[in-house]
């Protein structure tokens, strides 16, 4: 399953950063198209090892749950952890490094769904979803601080 990948620098420390994407009770007021994500387990960290999301991003609408796997404030990886009714794969990743000026996140996402796309069409709303988030994170983050 080939990868899409973007980054975006925002101003804040990599805490920063990584408390707002592991704080999933919030991703509703900034994440486009979450409605609802419940934390279903923690682990010894405190942070969300299991995350059940609604999604409302037309022409996606669907229930899923995610994986996740973190790496102190450095990245962190989530995988689908069974098919969804759409998603029949979504695998991604928040890789986290400082830079002059803030944190440079890089977010990879490859996903897979249920109706056949053509890979261009696939990587183009991959993409979207990956700006939107991003876009989505840094505003989020730096209004915080």
């Amino acid at each position: 399953m080939a990868r899409t990948t973007s980054d975006i620098v925002i101003d804040a420390a990599p805490s920063a950063v990584m408390a707002v994407i592991a704080d999933f009770d919030a991703y509703p007021a900034w994440a486009t198209g979450v409605r609802q994500a419940d934390v279903l387990a923690t682990g010894a960290d405190g942070r969300a090892d299991h995350v059940r999301f609604t999604l409302d991003a037309a022409p996606i609408r669907d229930t899923y749950e995610l994986l996740y796997t973190w790496d102190g404030d450095r990245s962190v990886s989530w995988r689908l952890a069974e098919k969804a009714t759409v998603l029949t794969a979504l695998d991604g990743t928040y890789a986290l490094a400082v830079v002059d000026g803030g944190t440079r996140v890089t977010y990879q996402l490859a996903v897979d769904v249920a109706v056949p796309l053509l890979g261009t069409l696939k990587r183009k709303a991959e993409k979207v979803i990956i700006d939107a988030a991003l876009s989505g994170l840094k505003q989020r983050v730096e209004s915080l601080a």
